[in-house]
């Protein structure tokens, strides 16, 4: 399809799903408060990972990559086994992976809690179970995978913090879980919504994610 076409096509798609009150850049992102529970600011520049699922990982990539105080993003698998770490399998939804994203961070620059914060606000849906808007399965599930008990501690306490609050209509239904292993997803997956920018599926999906961060999160948005 020409990209003309592509455009015209994704321009439809996204008029409709407006009329039919499909979740918009306007709607998804809710306002939270910070943690409670978090990691202070490091006084020198480092070098953190997060493992975060929520949904198609195109979408979480894209919110990550434009966030202050992040140096690089990756899609993958976690949550399986290795020889079930490709899409093909995880697709079918019986591999016990989730699509995630590894996250390498400052932790000078931007701390754990607060990228929980985006996670929860404008990344993805954390009270949909095992699903997120129009994919469904357990590969799609929200999920923290922590790689310390620093990081599973401030978990914990934000989801609790959060459905204490009842910030949401729904319980926060985010499974906490230790990583296991990330394996790195097919190149073609990596910096999709980058690449597809007048995708269909990106334009409704994705793009309106990465509008509400620049939205909720100015402090914290960054231009690619």
């Amino acid at each position: 399809m020409s990209s003309s076409l592509t455009q015209v096509f994704a321009a439809l798609l996204l008029s409709t799903a407006l009329a039919c009150n499909a979740v918009t850049a306007t709607d998804t992102a809710v306002a939270l408060p910070n943690p409670v529970v978090d990691a202070p600011l490091a006084t020198v520049k480092g070098e953190q990972s997060a493992v975060l699922a929520g949904g198609c990982f195109w979408g979480v990539e894209a919110v990550f990559e434009h966030v202050k105080g992040v140096t690089n993003v990756v899609v993958g698998y976690s949550g399986g086994a290795a020889k079930a770490a490709h899409y093909e399998m995880v697709g079918r939804g019986k591999s016990g992976h989730a699509e995630a994203v590894k996250i390498t961070y400052d932790p000078s620059l931007i701390s754990y809690g607060q990228l929980l914060k985006i996670f929860f606000s404008v990344a993805h849906n954390p009270t949909e179970l095992n699903r997120q808007g129009p994919d469904t399965g357990t590969q799609y599930r929200s999920a923290i995978f922590y790689v310390n008990e620093e990081q599973k501690r401030i978990a914990d306490a934000y989801i609790a913090q959060l459905n204490e609050a009842k910030v949401f209509a729904r319980p926060v239904v985010t499974q906490v879980a230790a990583l296991d292993a990330f394996y790195q997803a097919e190149a073609h997956h990596q910096d999709y919504a980058v690449r597809h920018p007048d995708e269909p599926y990106i334009v409704i999906n994705d793009l309106p994610k990465v509008e509400n961060l620049r939205q909720q999160f100015p402090q914290l948005y960054t231009p690619r």
